[in-house]
């Protein structure tokens, strides 16, 4: 018989899933040390940081109990899920470190993983100018995603900032993607996704500047502005802002009827593409 796969998930519900079975935790402090475990995989997490993500300021005097316990159950689980014993899962996957636990993964067992690793690929197609391997892996990555990170999670301050890094990097990689379309041709078919990208990132200069030229380059010159005054409404009326330097030249051009290409969206990646790891940092790829 050959290796149980245990297929791990962040980017939508929490999930672990081997073949079509799921043995994703129910109760939710449960869930909450998973998902801590799983958004710093292979680094410690100190046990003071699950007592704050769970109780915050006011965390019971068993807390420390209470945590042995949840990982004494989220091991049982595990072992279950792939097969193994208890013991073998405390010594190779849930490991108790000094002041904290460590889970460890592989590269393709973790969805976060897995994307990281598509995006790079388009990072590397983009920089050398294969637009069409880059639309490829970039569609690759995103198709990982079954839904907003960690949607089904009880999050605390720590859970939260992680879910909020894992967005912003959807966000990017869907702006380099939407970038890559336009500039293959295919102006109609980013229309749909865009108009929902902008409804729900009203403050999104790149994403509305892209809808702009879509629309435009398709013959749609009036809702093409109808996109900028929006924007700028937006800007204005929420956060005090006038749109930036592109959004204006764009709009300038739409409005004086001149000719544009695809060519004035994102430039080319040259090493710049920022994304955060599971552990939260910062990394350039």
């Amino acid at each position: 018989m050959g290796e149980t796969i245990v297929k791990l998930g962040v980017l939508g519900p929490l999930s672990i899933r081997v073949g079509d079975d799921s043995h994703t935790p129910s109760a939710p402090k449960m869930r909450s040390v998973l998902a801590m475990l799983l958004v710093n995989a292979d680094q410690v997490v100190p046990v003071s940081s699950f007592i704050r993500e769970l109780w915050d300021e006011d965390p019971p005097v068993s807390c420390l109990t209470t945590l042995q316990t949840y990982i004494l159950n989220l091991r049982k689980l595990l072992a279950t899920a792939a097969g193994l014993t208890t013991r073998q899962v405390a010594s190779e996957m849930l490991v108790t470190r000094s002041g904290g636990y460590l889970f460890r993964s592989r590269q393709d067992d973790l969805d976060v993983h897995r994307f990281h690793e598509l995006v790079a690929e388009g990072r590397r197609a983009l920089s050398s100018g294969d637009d069409e391997t880059a639309l490829a892996t970039l569609t690759g990555a995103l198709q990982i995603w079954r839904g907003p990170a960690l949607v089904d999670v009880a999050a605390g301050r720590i859970i939260e900032g992680r879910r909020q890094q894992f967005e912003e990097s959807r966000l990017v990689v869907l702006e380099y993607l939407v970038d890559t379309q336009l500039r293959l041709g295919m102006y109609r078919e980013v229309l749909t996704e865009l108009a929902a990208l902008t409804a729900d990132n009203p403050y999104h200069e790149g994403l509305h500047a892209h809808y702009m030229r879509a629309l435009y380059l398709n013959g749609r010159r009036a809702q093409a502005l109808d996109v900028f005054q929006r924007l700028r409404v937006n800007l204005v009326n929420h956060l005090g802002l006038e749109p930036g330097a592109t959004a204006q030249d764009l709009h300038r051009s739409i409005l004086n009827a001149e000719p544009i290409d695809a060519q004035g969206g994102l430039r080319r990646p040259t090493g710049d593409i920022v994304r955060m790891s599971s552990a939260g940092a910062s990394r350039v790829y």
